[in-house]
């Protein structure tokens, strides 16, 4: 009988002696053609979940399909930072050694809550004090590097704090900022049902941390009620 890929997946993680949370990067675990046979895997054991939840596969034709949309759309859409290598990003010197605030955003983010998989939708800001030793990137590359790391299951609190590590260890500036303001859904779906509720946080690294006035630059520049 065939090991299930998702195992092989795992015994290789494992075997490594890395971690594998909802919101790890699994890449590097995962062989070519590997993907494909996820798909196929979590299509089956969908269908098992829809059959609990006793819908008429058989005869519900709007729920015919259903199994392999929602696996298909996980692994290759919504939680494919997880299984997709970081985005390839072309850096660049400081070659005018740039030492003046830049801020890029909104950036438009999607992810979905690691305890309910209900969607996260919300925006964020990245401000960066470069240094003449940084490596610049484009501004499209800080839109595809949180989209990469938002395509998981996430908490916000974290997402942040991941998004700011990688850019850190690409950019290499003097600091780094990131704002979040998301709407969760699993409070609009269920719980309190609250539809007005977001949450909003940050994460400051460097001379953002350090310097207050800059700080307040940073946040009175983005103005989170207008912009």
């Amino acid at each position: 009988m065939a090991i299930e890929v998702s195992k092989r997946i795992r015994e290789r993680i494992r075997a490594q002696g890395q971690r594998y949370h909802a919101n790890d990067n699994i890449s590097a675990f995962v062989e070519p053609g590997e993907l494909e046979q996820l798909v196929k895997e979590v299509c089956e054991k969908m269908t098992g979940v829809l059959e609990s939840l006793v819908i008429d596969l058989d005869h519900d034709h709007n729920t015919r399909e259903t199994a392999r949309r929602v696996a298909k759309m996980y692994v290759t859409e919504v939680f494919k930072g997880r299984y997709l290598p970081v985005p390839k990003v072309t850096e660049f010197p400081n070659a005018e050694h740039l030492n003046e605030l830049m801020i890029m955003g909104p950036v438009t983010v999607r992810s979905a809550c690691s305890h309910h998989f209900c969607p996260i939708m919300g925006r964020l800001w990245i401000g960066v004090m470069p240094n003449k030793d940084s490596d610049l990137i484009g501004l499209s590359k800080y839109s595809r590097i949180s989209d990469w790391i938002m395509s998981r299951p996430q908490i916000q609190e974290e997402a942040i704090i991941q998004l700011a590590d990688q850019l850190v260890g690409m950019v290499k500036p003097d600091g780094l900022a990131v704002v979040m303001e998301a709407d969760h859904f699993c409070m609009h779906w269920r719980g309190v049902k609250d539809n007005a509720s977001k949450m909003t946080n940050s994460v400051m690294r460097g001379v953002f941390l350090e310097n207050g006035a800059l700080r307040r630059e940073f946040l009175s520049l983005i103005d989170l009620k207008n912009g």
